[in-house]
């Protein structure tokens, strides 16, 4: 692939207010291009080309790297060029002085393929725009590569930004194509908030395109890359990245405008070296209140998180990627080989570390196939538990998603790039595809969406690739929560057959809430059981799982699985029969809320 850095602009607003600038500040700056200019405050070294060149060259992604500048700066990038190990050879002079005889980017561009005899896959981007510019052009060309067709840059536009100087991109999501391209449009003309930068990617056999269009779009305003681009999306399959860093400097800007932008990033520079960046997400247990088990069978459910229950993650910015396990979950020491088998014993093989490893993988899986470049720094990660294990309470679910905000916050993204209803898939992804964990959508979606959801899987909703999630306006009557306080198995058996009568339920369960006809949720939660240990059958579910629902039965409360075993949720219905059989609960080892 071949790199072509632009920077023939000619910024005659930023120098002539540099030139007649009474401070004495920008003396030294008068005539130096504005590529040339420093990125950071004061006298600093370091310029916003010397900044792209380090992104280019850092990842040896280019068999040739071209400047293109103008006549009139010429002398200044040949200077550059030679402090810089860059080759003055692969310095492209377009041969103008002015702004009016300038030829335009595109024209840069070809002259540069035509001069230099390019016959390969084109980076082109301006060396003269400001961002944080920790980008990695890796991920930028795997994600070209795999689309097999052209690519442009974007990132998402403060709402305070003027998209009519900008290019604005609208996409199809679905795919990350372009389906059209609008050059600084009036703000009623789009609600794309997508700002295209002149960061583009072309093929090999697009390549010769580019020198056709010169040749048959002959006027200065066709051949500036915003133009080109709306024309190029017509022609051939165009599709969008976003990195997650805004882009400034671009175009025509003053020095208000330059003085402010290098201020900002230089402090957002040096607060990452100064400061460490820490990120604490959290996500709770849920019980699945109606319908559940059959969110895997096209069902429906209503479920609600509790606060008692949390699972927590942590990230720090590194300058190394590191897991960290927990000292309970994922032990590594023991005081002997009896402790060792007995913690095994009570624990099992698998602790929350292969979580976070999966989700990391899936993330970065997903920002490539969605078209969403990572900013380029590392970090620690670990989590914290206190969801009891193995009782149906989503343990696992609420890990996975406690993480997956930390990374989202991490990494600057957003519910436009994965939203809220596509979430709970991934988190199962991460479970089931990675992991081989058997499990189904109810959990992630309410723990995603959090506080009481009512949630059709049904077959036709599903086959958009989600089902229809919503908050359900009702108070919930008091609850209360029984568990297994060391359990061995949870019971659950990996046969499941008919569930309508559960989504029948959910719908039933939902009508009960919003009249506040809790007499009748009663019912129906002593009816959602006993249709489950119809299915199951009482060797299935457990002798201590069967012990739990009697005792609720025996006082007057109605009572259910909130998951797949380990735990009993029961509804407080009869107030004088809420005390329970303290000895019976106490040989049964129960914990209750």
């Amino acid at each position: 692939m071949i790199c072509i850095i632009l920077v023939a602009g000619h910024n005659l607003l930023l120098e002539t207010e540099i030139l007649e600038d009474k401070s004495g500040d920008y003396t030294h700056l008068i005539g130096v291009p504005k590529a040339l200019l420093p990125a950071r405050p004061g006298h600093s070294q370091d310029t916003i080309l010397d900044c792209w060149w380090n992104v280019v060259k850092s990842r040896n992604q280019f068999s040739d790297v071209y400047l293109v500048t103008n006549a009139d700066k010429y002398k200044y990038y040949e200077r550059w060029a030679t402090a810089n190990e860059f080759p003055v050879n692969n310095i492209v002079n377009d041969g103008t002085t002015t702004l009016e005889n300038s030829l335009g980017a595109v024209a840069d561009i070809e002259l540069t393929i035509r001069s230099k005899g390019i016959d390969d896959d084109v980076m082109v981007l301006s060396g003269d725009m400001l961002c944080s510019h920790n980008i990695d052009l890796e991920q930028v060309n795997n994600f070209f590569r795999q689309k097999n067709g052209e690519l442009a840059i974007y990132y998402e536009m403060e709402p305070d930004e003027d998209v009519g100087r900008r290019g604005i991109i609208e996409i199809d999501h679905s795919t990350s194509r372009i389906v059209q391209f609008l050059e600084k449009p009036k703000r009623h003309e789009t609600k794309s908030n997508y700002g295209s930068v002149v960061f583009y990617c072309f093929r090999k056999e697009v390549v010769p395109m580019i020198c056709q269009y010169t040749k048959t779009h002959t006027s200065k305003e066709s051949k500036t890359l915003g133009i080109f681009m709306g024309w190029l999306v017509s022609e051939t399959p165009v599709y969008a990245m976003k990195l997650p860093t805004p882009f400034k400097l671009i175009g025509q800007i003053g020095l208000a405008e330059y003085q402010k932008w290098v201020k900002v990033f230089s402090d957002m520079t040096l607060k990452s070296k100064t400061e460490c960046e820490i990120i604490t997400c959290k996500s709770y247990a849920r019980i699945g209140l109606m319908g559940n088990p059959s969110d895997g069978f096209f069902g429906k459910t209503i479920s609600l998180t509790i606060s008692n229950f949390w699972a927590e993650a942590t990230l720090t910015e590194s300058t190394k990627l590191k897991l960290i396990p927990h000292p309970l979950y994922d032990p590594a020491d023991f005081g002997s080989l009896s402790d060792l088998v007995g913690i095994t014993a009570k624990e099992g093989y698998l602790g929350g570390l292969r979580l976070l490893q999966a989700t990391c993988k899936k993330f970065y899986q997903y920002c490539m196939e969605h078209g969403i470049a990572l900013t380029q720094k590392n970090f620690s990660l670990k989590y914290d538990t206190n969801i009891p294990r193995q009782v149906g309470l989503a343990g696992s679910s609420a890990i996975v998603t406690a993480v997956l905000r930390c990374l989202m916050k991490y990494y600057n993204l957003s519910d436009h790039d994965m939203p809220k209803h596509v979430q709970p898939k991934f988190i199962l992804d991460v479970e089931t595809s990675e992991l081989c964990i058997q499990a189904g959508l109810q959990d992630r979606v309410v723990q995603v969406y959090e506080g009481l959801v009512y949630m059709d899987f049904n077959e036709d909703v599903m086959k958009q690739g989600f089902g229809d999630y919503n908050y359900l306006d009702a108070v919930v009557p008091p609850l209360w929560l029984a568990y297994i306080g060391d359990p061995s198995d949870s019971g659950e058996s990996d046969v499941l057959k008919a569930m309508k009568d559960f989504a029948s339920l959910a719908d039933c369960a939902k009508d009960a809430l919003e009249k506040k006809d809790y007499a009748q949720l009663a019912k129906l939660m002593k009816q959602n059981f006993s249709i489950r240990r119809n299915i199951y059958g009482d060797d299935a579910l457990g002798k201590d799982n069967l012990d739990m629902i009697e005792i609720a039965h025996k006082y007057g409360s109605a009572a259910k699985f909130p998951g797949s075993g380990g735990a009993v949720i029961g509804l407080c219905w009869d107030e004088q029969k809420k005390t329970g059989d303290d000895a019976r609960i106490s040989n049964k080892r129960v914990c209750i809320l």
